[in-house]
């Protein structure tokens, strides 16, 4: 067995200090193994280039923190916004207020920022606005991708008529009663709670506070949130071949929701950090605060954002599994996408980056991708046109017309109900805060952004479920 000391490491180019003991320590662990001193030393190597990727490593995680931890911090990192924006294009102006500009306005003044673009469905969130697109250097900003990570779509599609609906409506609506549950507290119990390899992915045990979370993953599984979240089934009117599918009508099944209380904590504890380690950033800007990917921390808040879109995803499979189960009905093929998630990407230049789409669809060049509307209004399946300057993106749905508080102070029930009935819509909950009138036309959204995407097929939902207009959220 050829032992490695720490001269040998040294002469590797590994600094003094506590991480030639546990490179040492590993380098033992591997010889037992039976690997040579050669393969021991590129292991070893590969963790100091690429520390992140080994966080979720048994072995190897001290060793990875440690070399994030020796990275050299830049002197006095400033928090000096820029004098003025970067400039940014912007599709369905005509659309968008005044406040959701002033936000990314004020997100182009981050000096870690290098580009970005605002979607036609834009309106106010926290931080960046929904619908805003940016792309930073090297940076993650927790904010800028949302509270609730991994915010997604899924889109199921049955070799079946939509006329299924009709004349089996009650069949479909006990589906959504019995095998979907909402809000915030939603969680199964029991036998009822379901199983999945994301509650086994080792990620879980990479952080204290993901430890914490996996048990709550698994009786969240299969849930769904409040406010705009929804599973329903409706008609799918596909223009042109895909998936092996013929151009006609199916029936479909479509949801909405994300990384539950996971995204949520990860979110909250990640944004403060961020905060805390930029004192002076403006405080009209705060919550942009954002964690180097070459910290421990920005390295954490990666791996767990990505977790959160494992759990999201296998979220919306539960889901779409349990309730088509429940009417004898096998997918025929699956459009889905996140939506509140943050991605490396390279620009034409050549230069990497990361790019935030807070409510933004992926859109590259041949991406599928569903923009949903309202309770009451069409959604739409659509093939990314890869458009750099929109860095590759898309709107994520009709965007709000009107603020929740406003939509409650001006719309009523009959009113909602009756924008409801016109098209055919079945409502299961839901409250007057999203009504349909509450939302831009979905139709001019996407007329707005033709040369980002175009469309190959239209769904029509029929009946909604939402979470209760009352009780505990």
């Amino acid at each position: 067995m050829e032992l490695i000391t720490g001269n040998i490491l040294k002469i590797n180019h590994w600094p003094d200090g506590k991480i030639i003991g546990i490179a040492k320590n590993i380098a033992a662990e591997l010889a037992q193994q039976g690997l040579d001193r050669e393969s021991i030393l590129a292991r070893l190597d590969a963790v100091r280039q690429n520390p992140g990727q080994f966080l979720i490593d048994a072995l190897m995680a001290d060793l990875a923190r440690e070399c994030l931890r020796l990275v050299p911090k830049a002197a006095d990192e400033l928090d000096e916004l820029r004098e003025s924006p970067l400039p940014y294009p912007i599709w369905g102006r005509a659309g968008i207020d005044e406040s959701s500009l002033a936000q990314m306005d004020s997100a182009m003044r981050l000096p870690v920022s290098v580009a970005g673009a605002l979607m036609p469905d834009a309106h106010v969130g926290y931080g960046l606005p929904i619908g805003g697109v940016l792309a930073t250097d090297n940076a993650v900003i927790p904010y800028a991708v949302g509270v609730d990570i991994a915010c997604r779509m899924r889109l199921s599609i049955y070799e079946v008529s939509p006329y299924l609906l009709g004349q089996k409506k009650g069949l479909f609506e006990d589906a959504l009663w019995e095998r979907t549950s909402f809000g915030i507290g939603a969680q199964w119990q029991g036998k009822q709670r379901a199983d999945h390899a994301v509650l086994d992915d080792p990620a879980w045990h990479a952080t204290r506070l993901l430890k914490s979370l996996q048990d709550n993953a698994a009786r969240q599984l299969g849930t769904s949130g409040t406010g705009n979240h929804f599973v329903e089934w409706g008609a799918f009117r596909l223009h042109e071949p895909l998936l092996g599918l013929k151009p006609g009508d199916y029936l479909a099944l479509l949801s909405h929701s994300g990384s539950r209380s996971v995204g949520f904590k990860i979110a909250d504890r990640y944004s403060k950090l961020a905060m805390e380690k930029h004192p002076d950033l403006d405080k009209s800007i705060r919550h942009l605060a954002w964690l180097s990917l070459d910290t421990e921390e920005g390295q954490e808040y990666w791996l767990s954002m990505e977790l959160a879109g494992r759990f999201a995803s296998a979220n919306h499979y539960i889901i779409h599994r349990r309730v088509a189960e429940a009417v004898g009905l096998k997918e025929a093929a699956v459009v889905e996408n996140h939506h509140n998630f943050a991605w490396s990407q390279t620009m034409p230049d050549g230069k990497t980056v990361i790019v935030h789409r807070k409510g933004a669809t992926p859109a590259g060049k041949g991406v599928l991708g569903v923009i949903p509307g309202s309770m009451g209004d069409a959604g739409y399946v659509v093939r990314g046109r890869g458009l750099s300057d929109a860095l590759d993106s898309a709107s994520h749905g009709a965007g709000r017309l009107m603020s929740r508080k406003a939509a409650l102070g001006s719309i009523s029930k009959i009113s909602r109900d009756e924008y409801l009935k016109e098209r055919g819509v079945t409502l299961l909950g839901g409250g007057l805060d999203e009504s349909p009138q509450a939302y831009k036309p979905i139709e001019q959204v996407i007329a707005a952004q033709q040369e980002l995407v175009e469309v190959l097929g239209k769904f029509s939902p029929r009946i909604v479920r939402m979470a209760a207009e009352t009780g505990d959220f």
